[in-house]
Order: C-alpha cells, then structure tokens, then sequence
C-alpha cells in the first residue's frame, strides 16, 4: 500500500479519533493533515505498522495542541488588568459586546484572586465610588480596616506572579448583581449580596 492509498484508507479513523479529543473539526482536521505532512517526510521502512505509528502520532499531536491552548488562556487571564477594566467599565455601557466578555473575565479573576471581603470593599470602592465612610457603614467594618482591604485587594489584582488555576471559578451569580446595580445605579441589593458572599466563606 502507497502512502496516497494510506491516506485515502486511514484519514477518517484519525479524524475521529482527533475530533473526539478537540471536541472542534476544524482543528481534528489541522491536526490530521499536520500528522500527514510529517509522516510523508519520514523513511516509511522505519515504521512497522502504519496504522498504528499515525494513531499514536494523532494522539500526541492532539494532547500537544490542547497543552498549547490550555497555556494561551492561562497566559490570557494572567494578563488581564482587573484595574484597568474597572477604569473602561466605568466609561462604557453593557451594550458593547467585548466589554461583555471582558466583565466575565474581569470578574473571574476577582472571583479567584481575591476573598469576598477584599472583593466587596474593592468593588464597593473602585466601581461605585464608596468612600471609607461609605464601606465602614455598608460593610460594618472599621476604615482603617477597609482602606487595609482596598490596597491589598490592588496588589494581588496587580501581581504578575500570581498564577491562576486553569479552571477559574464561576462568578455568574455575583456578576448578574453587579450587573443589576450598575443598571439600577443602586448597589443597595448589591451590598447585601456581597455579605452573604462574606457570610458564606465565614460558614464553612
């Protein structure tokens, strides 16, 4: 059998086999005609079984591709500037669809970077424009403890060499309160949710 008939017989199994691993047909099929391309470049008498050398090349090539995206997002959401969103936020509307994305990203990575007290005083204070005052009474926390708070919350939003774990954490739930607070021009129920949030943590 020919490297031509090799192809034409083999390409369906390792399309599969691509799409099953990448979930997305259009990257099983870069992979599968990257893994053809090489194999054509290689002394087809070194290789025993064919069948066998592609599938495990397929194999390989796709885990490679999926480390390589995996690594992208994770370098992605590092770089985000939490604070250099909130600033944009503040001078758009919902109604532009990269802000949208941004905001799931942004509060994401507030989700995962900082604990729901750190979250509620810097939302409170960045966003709505709280003074200490403001968040002593909201949050009944003392200002010394909440100005404490803010500047902790900008250096673990700002530093660079905290790594995140691929999976961040859902912050859809929050996220729609903020949303409705922003709309409303009103963090009243905003507020109040964010003390659950803190009450929640403190539970278990």
């Amino acid at each position: 059998m020919n490297q031509a008939q090799a192809i034409v017989l083999y390409q369906p199994t390792l399309t599969s086999i691509a799409y099953n691993l990448l979930r997305s047909k259009a990257d099983a099929e870069d992979v599968v005609q990257e893994t053809f391309l090489k194999w054509l470049t290689i002394d087809s008498e070194k290789i025993e079984n064919t069948k066998a050398y592609l599938i495990k090349a397929v194999t390989n090539n796709c885990l490679n591709h999926i480390n390589s995206l995996r690594k992208k997002k994770e370098e992605y959401l590092d770089s985000i500037n939490v604070s250099e969103f909130i600033h944009r936020f503040k001078e758009n509307n919902f109604s532009h669809l990269d802000l949208e994305a941004d905001l799931a990203k942004a509060f994401r990575m507030i989700q995962a970077k900082l604990e729901p007290l750190e979250r509620a005083v810097y939302l409170l204070k960045e966003v709505f424009d709280f003074d200490y005052e403001a968040l002593q009474e909201a949050l009944d926390k003392k200002k010394d403890h909440c100005r404490q708070l803010v500047c902790r919350a900008k250096k673990k939003l700002s530093d660079e060499t905290s790594k995140m774990h691929f999976d961040l954490p859902d912050a859809t739930q929050l996220m729609a309160s903020f949303r409705k607070a922003c709309d409303r021009g009103n963090a009243t129920e905003f507020v109040l949710d964010l003390k659950k949030d803190i009450s929640s943590t403190l539970q278990k």
